[in-house]
């Protein structure tokens, strides 16, 4: 399975724009610039999208995590917050929220941090990943 997105980028780092597009058309030339990324200009920026994909894979692979242990979820709700500062992504930490009938706080935190190690953007991503999850 190959997934495939385009940026297009003009002009300068700090006065040009830009936008990205996703193969699925989710994301179609949507803007971004020094100013969304930087400041709290209009549009999206990378760290955003990253976080993105890190909270998507990361709750579906609990999903699958759970199911694999006997586990059906409610719902999974989490948040990324990814940090970028001195030119790196220095972390992303991942607050979870989940319903889970019938399993024990020990389970849900195992299955949690199995998830948070195995989920592939975990994988791609080469900084500090941390999780706060709470089981509702």
């Amino acid at each position: 399975m190959k997934r495939s997105a385009t940026a297009v980028w003009n002009g300068t780092g700090k006065d040009g724009n830009g936008s990205v597009s996703t193969q699925s058309t989710v994301l179609n030339k949507t803007q971004y610039s020094y100013k969304s990324r930087f400041e709290n200009g209009t549009g999206t920026n990378p760290e955003e999208l990253i976080a993105a994909a890190h909270a998507g894979c990361f709750s579906m692979k609990l999903a699958f995590v759970l199911n694999a242990g006997g586990f059906t979820p409610d719902e999974i709700i989490t948040e990324c917050v990814i940090t970028l500062g001195d030119g790196a992504i220095t972390s992303s930490h991942l607050v979870l929220k989940a319903k889970v009938p019938g399993i024990d706080k020990a389970k849900f935190d195992a299955a949690a941090a199995d998830a948070k190690a195995n989920c592939p953007i975990s994988k791609l991503l080469n900084t500090d990943i941390t999780l706060d999850a709470t089981l509702l």
